[in-house]
């Protein structure tokens, strides 16, 4: 069985839901989606590797044809984590980039503290996600680079929202983490102790 998606110019996380619900009506065969933009096409190879399918991407100018087959003969997907995942349950959704209300260099201060605690504390938490501001915390020139570099090697998954980068035009200034969709995060906070700063 074949299908194909084409998902140019949907907004996140339309085509990661479009592809999820086409996988899951499939038994074995190949679906083809077609995105125009890297977080779309990031967000859906993971979601084709969580669900044990392989993935062939090809980049066209901008347009990326992402083939992914599903059931016999899929073998392993063509990414796969760089780390182990954490041992910890707990998910961190991080809303801004300062911590707390009132004084934003306080905030500022607070918030590099809160990430030096992190990397000490034990279990560390399983994901910490960044929408709005707080994806300035994963990109050039952040504060807590150091921090969260030591929780990405020891295995605790980082991902910004991938529409929020685009808002502030920092997706090409990423430098730590993954690019992930509003429908990942709730799946995330969903499944797992959640909390929100």
């Amino acid at each position: 069985m074949s299908n194909q998606i084409d998902a140019r110019g949907w907004v996140c996380p339309q085509p990661v839901i479009a592809t999820k619900k086409a996988l899951d009506q499939m038994q074995d065969g190949t679906l083809t989606v077609l995105v125009d933009n890297i977080a779309a096409k990031e967000n859906v190879m993971k979601l084709a590797a969580a669900s044990g399918c392989s993935i062939h991407a090809e980049d066209g100018n901008g347009l990326f044809s992402l083939t992914i087959r599903k059931g016999s003969g899929a073998g392993q997907a063509e990414q796969t984590p760089l780390v182990e995942p954490a041992a910890g349950t707990t998910v961190y959704l991080i809303t801004k980039n300062t911590l707390g209300q009132g004084n934003e260099e306080l905030g500022g201060v607070l918030m590099k503290s809160f990430f030096f605690a992190m990397v000490e504390k034990q279990p560390q938490p399983k994901a910490v996600m960044f929408i709005n501001s707080g994806v300035w915390l994963t990109t050039q020139g952040s504060p807590v680079l150091n921090h969260l570099t030591k929780l990405e090697q020891s295995g605790v998954e980082l991902l910004s929202c991938g529409t929020c980068l685009d808002y502030y035009q920092l997706k090409d200034k990423l430098v730590i983490g993954g690019i992930t969709n509003m429908y990942t995060i709730l799946e995330e906070l969903s499944a797992h102790k959640a909390i929100t700063l």
